[in-house]
């Protein structure tokens, strides 16, 4: 009975080793995937939205409009390429865009998850049509900034708090609006929960999620038809080790508690990415003023593409009361 007892420990043993080590090993390559970037040469200039299955209304009509737009706007515009270093010692890289040198009003506008900064001519087309000076950073491990791991919005941060600082020892007198889409605005979330200069005026995010660890769990059921356990728990460990953050702590609904300016929150209610449930939980978090604007027929960050026309309508207007015209 006893040599019995011992044979079976003997395979629990074997097998939790093995268990164990397949997760770890899961867990390793889900950072590889998700967050590592082996190549540092620029990535081209994607979306970095999330595939849909259907076009609503006339969505592709309305990207060809503004990408034409775009393009005119474009030609009017100073540009100028600037740089920064991280706390970490990386060089991060963007471009900005003048249209009135006069102006003391600027935007940071943050791309998404794999995109760049030149994804986002558009949105700054629409910042500096209203006045504003826009600044478009590529961040960590993105386009032509250096990195090897992608912070998910968590390190970015205090990247953008860096990026504030440069505007502001250039301008004294900025009016800093931040804006972001997707891990963007997971960004500009996270930041609204640092100590900021009073220069920074409105924050406004576009379907960020509440937090890492609850995004990568929505991740691993949707790509993966995995559980969250134990991957999601290996893969967090394997982060704190090779990126130097965990996905709990990296946390938008936490920071938002911390935010001391006015905050925009837009969301489509068919954005199954990043479920749009999140867009209430954020802005239940946020005890500023704030506005919430739900895009109906909208997937992951296409509701300016679904609806152009109320959707930067309602970012002007919101502007407006925190920045009035002069």
């Amino acid at each position: 009975m006893k040599k019995k007892t011992k044979i079976l420990i003997s395979i629990l043993a074997v097998m939790t080793a093995a268990l164990t080590a397949g997760s770890f090993w899961a867990g390793n390559y889900l950072v590889d995937y998700a967050l590592y970037r082996a190549d540092q040469a620029p990535q081209s200039a994607s979306d970095g939205k999330a595939p849909v299955n259907e076009t609503y209304g006339n969505e592709e009509a309305n990207k060809a409009e503004e990408q034409r737009l775009t393009d005119l706007w474009l030609e009017t515009v100073v540009l100028e390429k600037k740089e920064i270093v991280s706390q970490d010692g990386l060089t991060l890289r963007a471009l900005q865009y003048t249209a009135d040198p006069a102006s003391h009003r600027y935007a940071l506008v943050i791309h998404g998850y794999t995109s760049n900064k030149e994804a986002m001519q558009t949105e700054a087309r629409h910042f500096s049509e209203l006045g504003y000076t826009v600044i478009t950073p590529d961040n960590r491990a993105h386009g032509e900034s250096d990195g090897s791991y992608i912070g998910m919005g968590w390190l970015d941060r205090k990247d953008l708090l860096l990026w504030i600082d440069q505007v502001v020892n250039q301008d004294s007198d900025a009016e800093i609006v931040l804006y972001g889409v997707s891990m963007g605005g997971a960004t500009v979330m996270m930041t609204a929960g640092e100590a900021l200069p009073s220069n920074v005026k409105a924050i406004i995010e576009d379907c960020g999620y509440t937090s890492v660890y609850e995004m990568f769990k929505n991740q691993l059921d949707y790509r993966f038809g995995l559980p969250e356990f134990p991957f999601l728990a290996t893969a967090d460990i394997m982060t704190g080790i090779r990126a130097g953050y965990h996905f709990k702590e990296a946390s938008a609904v936490e920071q938002l508690k911390k935010a001391t300016v006015p905050m925009m929150f837009i969301h489509g209610s068919n954005d199954t990415y990043v479920p749009t449930k999140m867009v209430y939980q954020v802005y239940e978090a946020c005890p500023t003023e704030k506005e919430l604007l739900v895009i109906e027929g909208a997937a992951h960050a296409a509701s300016a593409d679904v609806d152009p026309q109320l959707y930067w309508d309602s970012v002007a207007a919101f502007l407006g009361r925190f920045l009035p015209a002069a």
